[in-house]
């Protein structure tokens, strides 16, 4: 019986195929449609924009996606042993779907022809986290995409949204929160996945807001966090040391105690501290 789009339900494809995940690549494959129509609905109207999806593997996403209304999409595979299987799915599809083989770290999004794009992916873990800083900072605000929707594990997902204050607060949520909204949608359990990967995992929805009124480089933002949260347990007066020899007098510059520590910072308090760290 197909899946409700004429293809071949995706146990019996991956089997067709000889296809297994692997762990080097980081791959655990969703085969429940109705789940990754879920997520695909999670990403809002997809009919007039063109999608991204990053590591689809056998394509449980990408046809939820088109079967959802995508108006074209965009797969980037690292992984050749998928792209037949990837090929079938564009071929029920003509012209919606475009392949592209390689490395999503290293491509330029911006560069594709489809425009304006939203992304959705059900992210291989072992990029996942550097995928989203990637698209987070590019120089130039607003960016390439419309919307983000990400599956994490669940760890991750509660480090972009977290607030101050919270255990999860760090490096990630600043740079999540500085110039976008982000917000978890649901969980996936680990049982959905095939293999089941050992932690819960959650989608995640991201959407640009305007760029902050003055607001600093992205490179100042990242130096001031990664000082700031390198050394968590330390009052900022201490930590920010290793950044600037007047971190006391830049701290109390912008209306932050010398005494705080990191996490008790919020998003628009360190986009002060950056923009009058790169200004000294």
């Amino acid at each position: 019986m197909s899946a409700g789009d004429g293809l071949p339900p995706l146990s019996k494809v991956m089997a067709s195929h000889g296809l297994s995940a692997k762990k080097s690549l980081g791959q655990n494959f969703l085969f429940d449609l109705n789940l990754t129509r879920k997520i695909a609905r999670g990403a809002g109207d997809l009919s007039q924009c063109a999608v991204l999806e990053v590591g689809p593997g056998p394509g449980g996403l990408t046809r939820a996606l088109l079967m959802e209304g995508a108006k074209h999409v965009t797969v980037i595979e690292k992984d050749a042993r998928c792209l037949p299987i990837l090929e079938e799915i564009s071929a029920a599809y003509p012209d919606q779907l475009n392949l592209v083989e390689g490395d999503a770290l290293k491509i330029d999004e911006a560069a594709l022809p489809a425009h304006p794009t939203k992304v959705v992916a059900n992210l291989p873990y072992n990029v996942g986290t550097a995928l989203l800083v990637k698209w987070l900072t590019p120089n130039e605000w607003l960016p390439w995409w419309q919307s983000l929707t990400l599956m994490f594990q669940r760890e991750v997902a509660e480090r972009i949204v977290a607030a101050p204050g919270a255990k999860a607060y760090g490096r990630l949520a600043v740079l999540s929160q500085w110039r976008a909204r982000p917000t978890i949608l649901f969980d996936v359990p680990a049982s959905a996945f095939v293999p089941p990967p050992k932690v819960t995992s959650s989608v995640v929805h991201i959407e640009p807001l305007p760029e902050p009124e003055n607001a600093p480089r992205r490179t100042s933002l990242e130096r001031v966090t990664a000082a700031a949260f390198g050394q968590r347990r330390k009052m900022l007066r201490a930590a920010l040391k290793s950044l600037t020899p007047q971190a006391e007098a830049l701290l109390e510059a912008t209306g932050i105690a010398p005494t705080s520590r990191a996490e008790e910072v919020d998003v628009a308090g360190f986009c002060r501290l950056a923009k009058a760290f790169e200004d000294a």
